[in-house]
């Protein structure tokens, strides 16, 4: 009798329900005073210049556009010499500008251009490159500096923390020569802010990836320093520029060499942008070894950029004798 009254009680008593699930939280923006650089989903080395300006990788698919819109960023500019995905963005109520800049630097026309799109367009405001390491973050440096947002030697501090090799000399030189800029030297600036910027033409990037690989032979022969003739190499930048100049060729180019033409040369290409990208990593460790006093790493690293260079070189030649010659 007492169970059968325990099990109506029980039936009458309303049950209470299951917590709510805790909405997940927006990821905490980079600040600048993080000591070292973010990784989101989608997002690398993502790293503040400013409250509400950060620089970093590319957004890789919806996962890294999430990453942009769980920050609020409004406003995303590439450095970068790919033509950016301007659809997604739009689809996450972001706007694209496109303002590509070298490997080498970038001059005072092209600064200032940057300098009027991160004061004016809406902020939050993403700056990226194809690692974020080296052109987003000299870029951001500059801009950071010319908005009188912090001093040259802070600019410096956080490419540091971006991860800028050294062998950037282009980009460093950008960042440390950077001056506040005037209102009216800024409102001079264009202010088209373009969504998209199109890649050189085919054969003006085949002649840009022929004057890198010659400087880059010119490292290599004085043991990849720059020789006293030749002060203004740097061969860390060149092999970055040389690995873009092979990933930005676009598809329209190849389709005029014809069809199996274009097939075989996409497949080339992107063979070699990877070997670049590689020449690049030897070198920038070969850098890092050489700073902290490695002797026996940077010779390594640098046997293995000669070996690198050299196939490089030969797959050129092929594909010269192929298609070219």
């Amino acid at each position: 009798m007492n169970l059968l009254l325990l099990m109506l009680v029980s039936a009458l008593v309303p049950q209470s329900a299951p917590p709510a699930p805790t909405p997940q939280s927006p990821p905490a923006s980079p600040a600048v005073d993080d000591a070292g650089a973010r990784d989101l989903p989608g997002l690398h080395n993502v790293v503040a210049f400013h409250e509400g300006f950060w620089s970093g990788s590319v957004p890789e698919g919806d996962a890294g556009f999430a990453s942009l819109q769980a920050l609020g960023v409004r406003t995303v500019i590439s450095v970068d010499g790919a033509v950016p995905d301007v659809d997604r963005a739009k689809a996450a109520g972001m706007r694209y500008v496109h303002l590509p800049i070298g490997y080498d630097g970038f001059d005072d026309a092209r600064k200032a251009e940057l300098v009027r799109a991160v004061r004016d367009l809406p902020k939050p405001l993403y700056m990226h490159c194809h690692h974020g390491k080296h052109r987003s973050a000299g870029a951001a440096a500059a801009v950071a500096v010319s908005l009188g947002w912090m001093s040259n030697d802070q600019a410096a501090a956080r490419m540091k923390v971006s991860g800028t090799a050294p062998g950037y000399r282009g980009l460093w030189a950008c960042a440390a020569k950077a001056a506040p800029m005037a209102a009216a030297v800024i409102d001079a600036a264009s202010g088209a802010f373009p969504e998209v910027t199109r890649p050189d033409s085919f054969v003006a990037s085949m002649v840009a990836i022929d004057e890198a690989f010659d400087r880059l032979k010119i490292a290599e022969k004085a043991a990849w320093q720059a020789p006293k003739d030749h002060p203004d190499l740097a061969p860390v930048a060149d092999a970055g520029k040389l690995a873009d100049l092979f990933r930005l060729i676009d598809d329209e180019s190849l389709k005029r060499c014809g069809a199996g033409a274009g097939d075989d040369l996409k497949a080339r290409l992107a063979r070699n942008a990877s070997a670049a990208a590689e020449l690049e990593k030897s070198l920038e460790r070969a850098g890092a070894a050489r700073a902290n006093g490695d002797a026996e790493s940077a010779a390594r690293e640098h046997a293995a950029a000669t070996a690198g260079l050299a196939a490089l070189a030969a797959d050129c030649k092929a594909c010269h004798a192929k298609h070219r010659d």
